[in-house]
């Protein structure tokens, strides 16, 4: 049997006052309920909890600090489990919490415990219920959406299918919020389809996400193999319609050429913070050998970035072309000091410096 990763969004989760949307949760964990016992695995992804607790303390808008954000996270996260749990569990089905963060799947030992834990769970026939760990998530390192979390965890565990929920029916040629006769764009099966058309950024006054992030997402699951469906979830039968294959919302085919999950969420999912300018010689290797960037290739540093930020490396011949984004291994204030320099030299300035300014596996060529 299959396995499918359910996203939950905040619409679905939360209406707009931040009060849990109880039949939706329990027309979705009733699904994936038969599924359990028809033999499929599920792990559900939800979001919603920086909603519950904006509830619970009665604020009146979304917080942008984050010190705001990770408390409003902190009360809501486990009575927002609870709900999962308890509905599951009332229908024979255990569950599991599991909070990730980013250096979760980016960091390599991080990466395969994870993926452990999770295969664990699938195998012991227990229903994990995944949330981004928001309490101590930064902006600068975070998956920034819950949807983009959904993609890496069906990429972890080799998922079929990454079903995307949402209060609307899926991806339409307009934002239909704006424009009712805006046509259901029903199956994707080439990205460049999709360029062009007005896809909205936010859902909901409760949310971070939106329509842009959950075609991301899809790109980066079919990337890797995996199917997705941005569908509807507060439809009854959703959840088993898209995983029987049958006409559901927007259905998004695997594509042939495939590309590294993390790659793909550095190019579309992670703010830069800053750009590094960087010789003819540097940006041909990154151009054409797929080198790692060395600080003797670097020019000129724009920006207040730390180590571990992203950012745009671009040319400095021309017009300044940007030729690529990566994660630095450096801050802006260090890379000032040691641009130019020689691998020696750099480590006479700072001793336990890194060798490479961007290492190659972090680094992704610009579009």
């Amino acid at each position: 049997m299959g396995t499918t990763v359910v996203k939950l969004g905040s619409s679905i989760v939360a209406d707009e006052r931040g009060e849990v949307r109880g039949d939706v949760l329990a027309s979705v964990c009733e699904q994936v309920v038969e599924l359990h016992g028809a033999g499929h695995s599920v792990v559900l992804v939800t979001s919603g909890a920086i909603a519950r607790g904006m509830r619970l303390m009665e604020l009146p808008v979304r917080p942008t600090a984050m010190p705001h954000l990770q408390a409003a996270s902190a009360v809501g996260q486990g009575k927002l489990y609870r709900h999962y749990d308890e509905l599951l569990a009332a229908r024979g089905v255990p569950s599991a919490q599991v909070l990730l963060t980013f250096f979760d799947m980016s960091a390599r030992s991080h990466y395969l415990n994870a993926r452990q834990t999770l295969r664990t769970l699938l195998d012991w026939r227990v229903t994990p219920v995944i949330n981004e760990n928001d309490t101590t998530a930064t902006d600068e390192i975070s998956f920034g959406d819950n949807d983009f979390l959904a993609a890496q965890v069906a990429i972890l565990i080799d998922a079929d299918l990454l079903l995307l929920l949402t209060d609307i029916d899926g991806l339409h040629t307009a934002d239909p919020r704006h424009d009712a006769s805006a046509p259901l764009v029903p199956e994707v099966r080439d990205f460049a389809e999709v360029e062009g058309l007005e896809i909205g950024v936010s859902t909901s006054p409760l949310g971070s996400g939106g329509m842009r992030s959950k075609v991301v997402a899809a790109q980066m699951a079919t990337a890797a193999g995996i199917e997705a469906v941005i569908a509807n979830g507060t439809q009854p039968g959703t959840v088993l319609s898209a995983v029987a294959g049958e006409p559901q919302g927007t259905r998004f085919h695997p594509q042939e050429q495939r590309v590294s999950s993390f790659k793909l969420w550095l190019r579309y999912a992670k703010a830069s913070r800053g750009r590094i300018v960087v010789d003819g010689g540097a940006a041909a290797a990154l151009r054409e050998r797929g080198t790692s960037l060395l600080p003797v290739g670097v020019v000129d540093v724009h920006g207040d970035f730390q180590a571990g930020d992203a950012v745009q490396v671009a040319a400095a011949a021309g017009n300044g072309a940007v030729i690529g984004k990566g994660i630095v291994n450096y801050s802006a204030e260090e890379l000032r000091r040691i641009k130019g320099m020689q691998s020696a030299e750099v480590r006479a300035v700072l001793p336990r410096a890194s060798e490479e300014a961007v290492h190659r596996d972090y680094f992704v060529l610009a579009d």
